[in-house]
């Protein structure tokens, strides 16, 4: 092995083998499967997009899933693909146009959508080349687009079955409208932005002029499209004039005064002016009451011929500056003051979203009978989609977002599914001459299946369908349904084949955020159910947003975004300066995110590699609804490899001289210890430390026999963690086991071993170096990867491939993940080594407290305890000696004078050092004072607890039993500590 661990050497290699290797293909179709499907989604990324700090922690839990699965046995897929990105996509292919001088009306709608297929050929692979440098272990030979032609017939079929089931239909309804892109959007491409603004208040007199009522809005340009002002019902103070007509300013239109339970007479002056064409909320009361609505704005946001003379053909915030003037002349601008609001901006666009009616087409949620009797959308899209996590077929994790998922649909609306763009599946419905439709898979589908005949010519309509309808196929369409037989890709290879495939129906988990519960996750349960009959997935893991290091959203106009594989690979200042600040125009803007990037990064960002970024995201990973990033916490983690990479050269350099037999290197002769077809097969490797059954001889010291034991408690801890999603313990669990038990622990106690005269002992110890460490890579694998494998290829012990494992290259990810059943835990040797490590770990606390040079040898005294600790001190007095740089403890007896001494306490066992020469007095009385001070505070913390009454009654039992024994223990030593407190005096 190299002598330190240098990331971009490894990764440069290791993953263009494994998918050369083709270990990321299912293990098999249909029968000929190996071991029970196991399947994941991946959230298609956009074709447009590269990756972000979000998808790499996204991926990086769904590729710890599928490793895991894949080690334990199971048929995985992970299935890949890119969406087509309808908006984003269009837009960049304009925007070259653009700097062309030309738009994509002089191109006409073919040539255009040809141009934007070839942008998608030349640079629609970013980020899917920037998921392989995170190692995904995804499928690749069955990666899918959105619009490729299997997923576009999926796409026809499921528009005209539902059309055809009544399900959808084509009306004027009130959309979030993109006045600069010119299309409907929906509401997750829209930014609810915080600006400064102001309310106008303004007044409408009675039509007879004897009175009048006060409006406030922030958008008076809207008040040309009023049709109604509603008060509450129950307001006394404009009971009155319910039922009475007002004038409607610069507009010489009447419009009635209304009574309606959505106002709140506690808020402004408990007069609403009612606008249904430009406001969400009006609308429903609009419709409540029957009120036609009036659009006034043309779809690029200028006042319309429903307007007055005067500001027609006006920008909508010039005539609202024009109409500002002539109330305040009309004497009608009753009061103006600042006003922080939210307003809704296009993400694609950054324009200002008008609420329009418009004629879209929908999909119906909210029906229970269509007006031929036959069972409405809520009946078979909504209802059964609810049902499915109501009745458990579907769990969310963490559970609390199954009310999130419910009471949206609870309270859902039609579905919007045009859009009014070039780029995307454009709709299967054709218009005859007298506008009547006509729906089918193509134009011979709809006449065929037309109830009349078209008159005249057909043309086929313009819009295309929101990318979130392809989208909320994936689950299925992705398997090659609707297609009979198998489905090619546009290079005539096989990416799908629904007959072998539909058993990775229903995927095993979804792994996605909590923003489109509503706007995918809801949406594929309502087509797969409808289309399938099955639930499109058995478990949704919302995973956390991932914020910067102080808690902050990450925003480029803030310039604390971060680039996974600037991490990965490190960057400089200065190109880090400018890629923070090149999307920003302002310049006011540009020197404060460059400050920040300049004092955040001075030296740039070090390359810590992709495995520490990836265990940083394990560790992350908890149930929390964000995340907080912190570059330092991954640098910790990279010094986590650095740890494993040296504590495997310090194995490999202890075994190098002693010679493995064929067995021993998980080879050789003999029957296999798999079970039934199909399960995880124990490794070679762990054959001598299997449970009592097991080959081969036991484990020859204590030493070797803790670390096992405790290798099989993390096992299970391990196993625990996985299956309910808690990565965050799953990574501190091994952390711990790796760090702290094996680096620098068992490799610590291996040494008097392996130095000793005992040649059972060393080849023993040896053996159990390997056998650790080889189980450590494999469970270490799903996590970290690329290093892994590096030292795995290094080892002269390998455990054997799975069963049914291609044997070829055997890579960790076709060899079994191990399992707590693998090993025998031995408790009585757990005690005697941790018995050993409290008295290793009190000597070296008073070494460093008191400055001892670590190379000295000194005295060591033990006093009191009991009979267990004398023999344990006879039994290891050769390790304590050789491990703590001390003479060979000896007693003092009761009756014998103790010496001013520094001491620790281990139970009821004293340890001590001699002052003399050696300890500052003064110092020692400090440091027990400190020590005295810590236990007291940790005995107040379980006393707390146990004060808790819901505690005890709450809490599971061993963990109330477990705070009181930690009373006693904690007790025991305090009154050592003091006594020996008090003999110094």
């Amino acid at each position: 092995m190299e002598k330190s661990f240098e990331p971009a050497q490894i990764e440069s290699t290791w993953y263009a083998r494994w998918e050369a290797s083709g270990v990321f293909k299912p293990a098999g179709d249909g029968d000929t499967a190996d071991g029970d499907p196991y399947c994941i989604l991946l959230p298609p990324p956009n074709v447009t997009g590269t990756l972000h700090m979000g998808h790499a922690f996204q991926q990086t839990v769904m590729d710890m899933l599928i490793r895991y699965q894949r080690m334990r046995g199971m048929n995985t897929l992970w299935q890949v693909g890119t969406d087509h990105a309808g908006i984003a996509t269009q837009k960049i292919v304009e925007n070259q146009l653009a700097a062309e001088g030309k738009t994509r009306h002089d191109l006409g709608r073919e040539p255009f959508v040809e141009r934007v297929w070839q942008w998608k050929e030349e640079s629609g692979s970013t980020i899917t080349n920037q998921m392989r440098r995170l190692g995904v272990a995804a499928d690749w030979s069955r990666e899918r687009f959105t619009m490729d032609e299997g997923l576009s017939a999926a796409v026809r079929k499921v528009f005209v079955q539902w059309y055809r089931d009544g399900l959808i239909y084509r009306g004027n309804r009130l959309v979030n409208w993109d006045p600069a892109l010119g299309t409907a959007v929906s509401d997750l491409e829209v930014d609810n932005v915080e600006r400064d603004g102001s309310m106008w208040s303004i007044r409408y007199m009675t039509t007879d002029g004897a009175e009048s009522v006060v409006i406030a809005t922030t958008r008076p340009e809207t008040m040309l499209g009023d049709v109604a002002v509603a008060v509450h019902p129950e307001d006394e103070r404009y009971a009155h004039l319910i039922g009475q007509k007002l004038h409607l300013p610069l507009t010489g239109r009447e419009i009635p005064v209304i009574a309606d339970d959505y106002v709140d007479r506690e808020f402004g002056t408990g007069c609403v002016k009612i606008t249904p064409a430009h406001d969400f909320n009006d609308y429903a009361i609009g419709q409540r009451h029957q009120l036609a609505p009036i659009t006034i704005f043309t779809l690029d946001a200028k006042v319309n011929d429903r307007g007055p003379q005067k500001y027609r053909g006006l920008d909508r915030y010039d005539a609202r500056k024009a109409i500002l003037a002539d109330l305040e002349a009309a004497g009608l601008l009753v009061e103006t003051k600042p006003h922080k609001l939210k307003v809704p901006v296009s993400q694609r666009s950054g324009a200002v979203i008008e609420p329009m009616l418009t004629d879209q087409w929908f999909v119906d949620l909210t029906s229970d009978t269509l007006r031929d009797g036959r069972p409405g959308g809520r009946k078979v899209i909504t209802e059964p989609a609810l049902q499915a996590v109501r009745g458990g077929d579907i769990k969310f994790v963490p559970e609390n977002w199954s009310t999130t998922y419910t009471q949206w649909l609870e309270n859902i609306q039609d579905w919007c599914i045009s859009r009014q763009l070039w780029w995307g599946h454009r709709i299967p419905a054709w218009y005859d001459e007298q506008g009547n439709i006509f729906v089918g898979e193509d134009e011979a589908d709809a006449r065929a299946n037309a109830v009349q005949p078209p008159v005249g010519a057909l043309r086929q309509d313009e819009d295309v369908l929101d990318t979130w309808f392809s989208s909320a196929l994936w689950p299925f369409s992705t398997l090659g349904w609707p297609m009979e037989g198998p489905v090619k890709n546009e290079r005539g290879e096989v990416v799908a084949n629904w007959e072998n495939d539909k058993i990775f129906l229903p995927s095993a988990v979804l792994v996605t955020g909590f923003d489109i519960i509503f706007f995918w996750v809801a949406r594929m349960v309502m087509a797969t159910k409808y289309f399938t009959g099955q639930v499109p997935f058995r478990e949704v893991y919302i995973n956390a947003i991932v914020r910067d290091a102080e808690g902050q959203k990450m925003s480029k106009s803030k310039g604390n975004t971060l680039d996974p594989l600037d991490l990965i690979d490190g960057i400089a200042l200065e190109p880090l300066v400018a890629k923070s600040t090149k999307s920003l125009l302002l310049p006011q803007e540009r020197e404060k995110v460059e400050k920040r990037v300049r004092k955040d990064y001075p030296a740039g960002i070090t390359a810590i590699g992709t495995d520490a970024l990836r265990f940083t995201f394990a560790a992350l990973a908890s149930y929390s609804r964000t995340i907080n990033f912190d570059i330092k916490r991954a640098e910790g983690y990279k010094a986590f490899c650095n740890k494993l990479w040296n504590a495997a050269r310090f194995v490999l350099m202890n075994v190098a001289d002693e010679p493995l037999s064929p067995r021993e290197r998980g080879w050789g002769e003999g029957p296999s210890n798999a079970s039934a077809a199909g399960a995880a097969e124990p490794s070679f490797v762990a054959s001598r430390h299997l449970l009592p059954e097991g080959e081969g001889k036991a484990p020859v010291t204590e030493a070797e026999r803790w670390i096992l034991t405790r290798l099989k408690q993390t096992l299970a801890e391990v196993e625990q963690h996985f299956a309910s999603y808690r990565f965050d313990l799953l990574a501190q669990s091994l952390y711990e086991f790796v760090w702290n038990e094996y680096c620098d622990w068992f490799l610590e106690l291996s040494k008097p071993a392996l130095n000793g005269d005992d040649a059972d002992a060393a080849a023993s110890t040896r053996h159990t170096l390997l056998v650790v460490l080889e189980t450590v890579l494999r469970a270490l694998h799903p996590i970290i990867p690329f290093i892994t494998e590096e030292i795995s290829r290094e080892l002269p012990l390998h455990s054997a491939p799975r069963a049914g494992a291609d044997a070829g290259e055997n890579l960790l990810i076709q060899r079994a993940y191990p399992r707590a059943a693998d090993f025998a835990a031995d408790e009585a040797a757990t005690a005697e080594i941790e018995w050993f490590k409290a008295v290793l770990s009190g000597v070296r606390r008073i070494r460093a407290e008191m400055n001892i040079a670590p190379g000295k040898t000194i005295p060591l005294l033990l006093a009191d305890g009991d009979a267990s600790d004398r023999a344990r001190a006879a039994k290891f007095a050769a390790q304590i000696a050789f491990l703590a740089r001390v003479d060979t403890p000896q007693w003092i007896e009761p009756s014998s004078e103790e010496p001013a001494a520094a001491a620790a306490v281990v139970g009821s066992l004293r340890v001590l050092i001699p002052l003399a020469g050696l300890i500052d007095l003064t110092a020692e009385k400090a440091r027990l004072a400190k020590e005295i001070a810590r236990i007291e505070g940790e005995i107040k913390k379980c006393e707390g607890k146990l004060g808790n009454a819901n505690f005890v009654a709450n809490a599971p039992a061993e963990v109330v039993a477990q705070e009181r024994q930690r009373i006693v223990d904690w007790n025991t030593t305090l009154t050592a500590l003091r006594e020996q407190q008090a003999k110094l005096g």
